[in-house]
């Protein structure tokens, strides 16, 4: 089955520490049923961006049902887009999905939003969220998908072999090293010969991504233990969540997270779907319907500008194959 190719525009937004984030802008194939202006804040996963096969599906979907869809492109991910300052995506950072709400939230004053992110970008969503009120003001709901919820404990379970977890671990960590390996000028860039040559020999050896991790990615920021790194880089904040039984990235010990949630949080968890390729988008397009129409019907006095806490609601997992 071919995959759609949705036309959208990409943006570029220079950043304080000259990085350049980049996002792809959709505007809908017609109007929302709610007659609402309502735009989709998407967050994709580990190394992904808008060129990718289940962020384009998705994309269709929600167009065609009148949403405006803003896909962020993480840092590096894109083959074509070289990086402009030493730094890349990481499990944690918002500083790019921030910037691109930001554009959204200015260049249309009167669109609501729905945030979605899938895997790693439903931690970072989440994160984005708990991280500041501000963000937010005019935020409907928020649907994540797949997400791990803890960095250091998913890291754990992705050592195991059960479900192939080892073998996904180890098709991550090889797509990871490409990535970096792709920038080693950008991101190596004021080292010496000597660190240089010893970073990149540890990460031709590596072979999971907490390996990689370990010698690479903790030091984008500062070099703080791994532990460390991956408690900061997590989301204190939950919404809504669904998850898959059968997902063979994130742990069943995983989904205890989502269950100590508040009583107001969609907790969604199906027998079978594993990580992503198989969700039914329609599923996330019409829950986002049903939380417009829920908005479009509350009286004037109870509608809010900004997300209520317990509100927040992510969505991790539904797959298309069911």
């Amino acid at each position: 089955m071919l995959s759609p190719h949705p036309s959208g525009i990409r943006k570029y937004l220079p950043m304080q520490d000259g990085a350049t984030a980049t996002f792809d802008l959709f505007e809908p194939l017609g109007d929302h049923r709610t007659g609402d202006d309502i735009t989709m804040v998407i967050c994709p996963g580990i190394g992904n961006h808008s060129e990718k096969h289940y962020i384009r599906t998705f994309v269709d979907h929600a167009q065609k049902d009148g949403y405006r869809c803003a896909v962020l492109n993480h840092l590096g991910a894109l083959p074509n887009i070289e990086l402009t300052s030493p730094r890349m995506f990481t499990y944690g950072c918002t500083w790019e999905f921030a910037a691109m709400v930001g554009y959204i939230k200015r260049t249309y004053p009167h669109t609501q939003l729905i945030v979605v992110g899938f895997s790693l970008g439903g931690n970072i969503v989440c994160k984005f969220l708990g991280e500041n009120r501000v963000n937010q003001e005019r935020v409907l709901c928020c649907v994540s998908v797949c997400q791990g919820y803890s960095a250091l404990r998913a890291q754990e379970t992705f050592l195991q072999w059960d479900q192939f977890r080892r073998f996904y671990n180890f098709l991550m960590a090889d797509n990871m090293k490409k990535i970096i390996l792709s920038h080693r000028h950008s991101l190596f860039s004021g080292s010496s010969v000597k660190v240089i040559d010893v970073d990149l020999s540890r990460l031709y050896t590596a072979t999971s991504l907490m390996q990689i991790d370990e010698h690479i990615m903790r030091y984008v920021k500062k070099p703080v233990s791994l532990k460390e790194y991956y408690e900061k880089e997590s989301c204190k904040c939950a919404a809504a969540a669904g998850e898959l039984a059968d997902d063979p990235l994130v742990h069943d010990s995983l989904l205890n997270i989502p269950r100590t949630l508040k009583p107001n949080v969609i907790f969604a968890l199906t027998l079978h779907g594993g990580h992503l390729g198989f969700f039914e988008w329609r599923l996330i397009v019409g829950y986002a319907n049903a939380m417009c129409q829920w908005e479009k019907q509350k009286p004037a006095c109870c509608q809010s500008g900004h997300l209520s806490e317990g509100s927040c609601t992510e969505e991790k997992g539904v797959d298309d194959r069911r």
